[in-house]
């Protein structure tokens, strides 16, 4: 530790070296407008700082913390050092009791399946995790799921909203049924080159799509296993996400039921295993996806078998939130928040891998950690405290589901009707600052219009997603919170690197995806530029602190699936 210290240090000085020509003018125009700046504002938004920032990245992304699982020993470092720079930094502990930690009930479960289907007279065998994964969040040790009648249920969907119903009320009790991933691809009436806006979310993906639904509806259906065919361009991610994490152990949140009105058995297969399995039960895979995006599709039933086994080796583990709280200035508006929240858990240690076997996580998500960390100590700086209070909650178990964010979303330390907005960061910008901001989930809330304002004064602007299809909106923990209805921002940077060439940072993001994500190389690297994650941290902290010192609430877009949650519990405290 105390090398890579050293090295920081060497690194720094080096980088400021290089750098001090091309900032000379910069760095003194911060200084006359801090100089001038009566409100401490902008010296607080400067404590924000790219040395710091990869400090912090450093130690978190650190082999000695074994990639950051939950219930294992790399947990007990993240969660000290956390309760550590947060007390250092004079914060009050988050959670009422008196601590900073807000304990979150969970097991974990190992899963070590069996599985293969039978159609057309022949055995296909399933080879775990190359062709298949599986699991059971049952607390249970022994699944068994045995010659299941396989449906094809298209994209496993009900929504009446739309008038559409993927099931058509076909009783799949105890069945196997077959799914395809995202929303169905509607094309337009009146162009049949683009996605119709008016079903589901046109290009943009809705909750339907995400793969949580469809095992949720499956399981309220009375399905006995679920599985998803796996394609990579709609899913988001390759394969090797999903075989990745899945083959590993997993987590859920405890309850008293044990999960036993879960599926019996959550799987995902890939593509060319799906294919083998339609063409061996007599059906053509690209027809029945075809027909599955008509609102007229009904089930089909393919003729095949589907037998699983799992054991599952079970833990209880009591996991960890951690949450910091400045208190706000105002007598009565105090008692109203503003939450940060950022992940703090990776994918742990993989000890069947050769040489490196640790998942650091360096993207994500010490670097949303880190930045955590910064916000906090630029929250600490101003000389006079935000009106309302603002707390800084640092999940466990997102990787896992966004299981800690679930837990305090539905067992909130502080009522949600009194917070105001979630601002979540997950996976910060290593690569150059941008001229644009990239707001997920575009045209949600309002807390768009302050981005807006605030990205101005950086000379910047908020665009959409590229990929709405991806439904990135629904697998961070902001998610979470809105869910519950409290509105929430999620943004990131964009794709527009200053003084660099067009597709710069569009080549280091698929490099990334397709090289470091979920994988043991997700590291920090020498040739990082963390001067955009800077950018993007003080303008967090921006708005953070125009929605703490607010006149209003803010609130979702008439259009918004979460607007009518918001109104309803705002309206029972009436």
């Amino acid at each position: 530790m105390k090398k890579d210290m050293i090295g920081l240090a060497l690194l720094s000085l080096l980088a400021s070296g290089c750098n001090e020509n091309a900032r000379e003018v910069a760095d003194s125009d911060d200084r006359t407008a801090v100089a001038s700046d009566t409100t401490g504002l902008l010296s607080a938004q400067q404590s924000i700082n790219a040395n710091d920032l990869l400090q912090h990245i450093r130690v978190l992304a650190s082999d000695e913390f074994e990639g950051r699982s939950p219930g294992t020993a790399g947990e007990d470092s993240t969660v000290n050092y956390l309760t550590r720079e947060f007390q250092k930094l004079g914060l009050q502990p988050g959670n009422p009791n008196g601590t900073f930690v807000q304990k979150v009930p969970m097991f974990g479960f190992t899963a070590q399946p069996q599985a293969n289907f039978t159609a057309g007279g022949k055995t296909i065998n399933l080879s775990f995790p190359n062709d298949y994964v599986a699991v059971s969040r049952r607390f249970v040790q022994d699944v068994n799921v045995n010659n299941s009648d396989l449906v094809f249920v298209g994209y496993g969907i009900v929504a009446p909203e739309y008038g559409w119903d993927d099931y058509k009320g076909v009783d799949v009790k105890g069945k196997t049924i077959v799914m395809l991933i995202n929303d169905p691809p509607i094309p337009s009436p009146n162009n049949p080159d683009q996605l119709d806006s008016t079903m589901f979310g046109g290009k943009a993906m809705t909750y339907y799509g995400r793969w949580t639904y469809k095992y949720e509806i499956a399981a309220e259906k009375g399905a006995a296993a679920a599985i998803i065919i796996h394609e990579t361009e709609p899913a988001g991610y390759p394969y090797e996400v999903i075989s990745g994490s899945w083959s590993r152990e997993n987590f859920d949140i405890s309850n008293p039921g044990k999960n036993m009105d879960r599926l019996a058995v959550e799987s995902w297969i890939t593509d060319s295993k799906a294919r083998e399995l339609f063409a061996a039960s007599g059906n053509d895979f690209e027809k029945l996806k075809s027909a599955a995006a008509q609102k007229g599709f009904k089930p089909v039933p393919l003729n095949a078998k589907a037998n699983f086994k799992i054991k599952n080796q079970l833990r209880e583990v009591e996991s960890r939130n951690v949450i910091a709280k400045l208190e706000g200035a105002d007598p009565e508006l105090k008692s109203e928040y503003v939450v940060y929240t950022a992940h703090w858990d990776h994918l742990g240690k993989d000890e069947k891998l050769q040489g490196d076997q640790i998942y650091n996580g360096a993207m994500d998500n010490a670097s949303g950690t880190a930045g955590l960390i910064e916000l906090a100590k630029a929250f600490t700086q101003l000389p006079e405290k935000p009106k309302r209070s603002i707390l800084f909650l640092a999940v466990t178990a997102e990787e896992k589901g966004l299981l800690g964010s679930k837990y305090y979303a539905a067992n909130p330390l502080y009522p949600l009707t009194k917070t105001l907005a979630n601002i979540n960061m997950d996976v910060l910008n290593p690569y150059h600052p941008t001229e644009d901001v990239i707001v997920i989930g575009y045209g949600n809330s309002d807390l768009e219009d302050i981005l807006k304002e605030e990205a101005g004064t950086q000379n910047r602007r908020i665009v959409p997603e590229a990929s709405p299809e991806k439904g990135s909106f629904y697998r961070s923990d902001h998610f979470e919170f809105a869910k519950q209805g409290v509105p929430a921002l999620y943004a990131k940077s964009g794709i527009v690197a200053r003084n660099q060439p067009a597709d710069y940072i569009t080549k280091k993001q698929e490099q990334y995806t397709a090289e470091h994500y979920h994988k043991v190389s997700d590291e920090v690297y020498e040739d990082w530029n963390l001067d955009g994650a800077v950018e993007d941290l003080q303008l967090y902290f921006r708005v953070g602190l125009r929605v703490a010192n607010g006149d209003t609430y803010p609130t979702w877009r008439e259009k918004s699936e979460f607007r009518a949650k918001r109104e309803k519990s705002l309206a029972e405290i009436q």
